[in-house]
């Protein structure tokens, strides 16, 4: 079995007996030597070559995505019968990390931090005796009520580290159920959880459900000093009402790691917006286990068993 496998993407893994692993460059055409392949692997690859790959790759019968998100791959032109899976797992631990340290970012005023930093300025009002827990401030995680909407994975991953400073988590599924001692309701009775929320967590996919579900009637629900943390897709947040929020000051801050569109303008109006925290997409760049991943996969695949993470065909 012939497999393509991005130079982007470590195997801490031994691939299964009889795997050929071709290494092949995302950013560069494919060699012709290496077209008759039966598994890609991909992770970083831009969307003109992915086009490419899917025209050329004549023998082809499974896609392993190293991204949780697979919506791209709707526009690459990929023939209906090959398989995908996506990298559900990968990055559960980096991404919760960073969605961490955005609210503890926020909670401590590093912004503001930062700010007077590069202004040479020293802000007394950041030191010196401070109360641990202020009503009118978001300030610490103990005792923080935490509501993650999209809980998957990741979203398990984060709620142990929260808890463990001493937060109360809520879930947001589609579904309500108890998950691993998180109560986690329902989205559509996400609204009754708002007006409690210090943090909002948003590690929603891209869909058609998604589009813009943080309106300004949302984000009017949080109390004044609620943050918003969003290290899922750009496009579930309205970004004209949440920067008229923060400009309003109905709104503690917002984190965010993902935009629509990304990169970010220059002249979007979120980089002028006040308490917001902006990192260029760096939650899930890291991803962890892809070798033992993909050769259970290819174990799977070779067996004829059910293969993990699949995301096409539909389920």
């Amino acid at each position: 079995m012939k497999i393509l496998v991005p130079t982007t993407v470590a195997l801490e893994t031994a691939m299964p007996n009889g795997v050929e692993v071709i290494r092949y460059d995302p950013n560069l055409t494919l060699p012709d030597d290496a077209l008759d392949a039966s598994v890609l692997v991909l992770w970083g690859m831009p969307m003109d070559r992915l086009r490419e790959a899917a025209q050329r790759l004549h023998s082809l019968a499974f896609v392993q995505l190293v991204s949780a998100g697979y919506e791209y791959m709707a526009r690459a032109g990929f023939d209906e019968s090959v398989v995908v899976c996506n990298g559900r797992g990968l990055h559960d631990r980096p991404v919760a990390e960073h969605a961490l340290a955005l609210m503890l970012a926020g909670a401590r005023s590093l912004h503001r931090a930062h700010d007077a930093q590069g202004a040479r300025q020293w802000d007394s009002g950041l030191g010196g005796i401070q109360p641990i827990d202020a009503p009118a401030r978001f300030t610490t995680l103990q005792g923080a009520r935490v509501t993650i909407w999209g809980f998957g994975s990741i979203g398990r991953t984060l709620a142990s580290m929260l808890t463990n400073l001493g937060a109360e988590v809520t879930g947001v599924a589609r579904t309500a159920r108890v998950d691993n001692g998180i109560r986690v309701v329902a989205a559509d009775s996400v609204a009754a959880e708002l007006p409690s929320t210090d943090v909002l967590v948003l590690i929603l996919p891209s869909t058609v459900e998604t589009q813009k579900v943080v309106d300004a009637e949302v984000l009017s629900r949080l109390p004044s000093h609620a943050w918003v943390v969003n290290v899922g897709r750009g496009d579930a947040i309205d970004h004209a009402a949440l920067v008229d929020a923060l400009e309003a000051g109905r709104l503690g801050g917002a984190a965010l790691d993902v935009t629509d569109p990304e990169p970010l303008p220059a002249d979007a109006a979120l980089w002028s917006a006040p308490n917001l925290i902006l990192t260029p997409h760096a939650a899930g760049g890291r991803p962890e286990g892809v070798g033992r991943l993909l050769a259970e996969n290819l174990e799977r695949l070779t067996a004829g068993s059910p293969l993990r993470n699949v995301v096409h065909p539909a389920r």
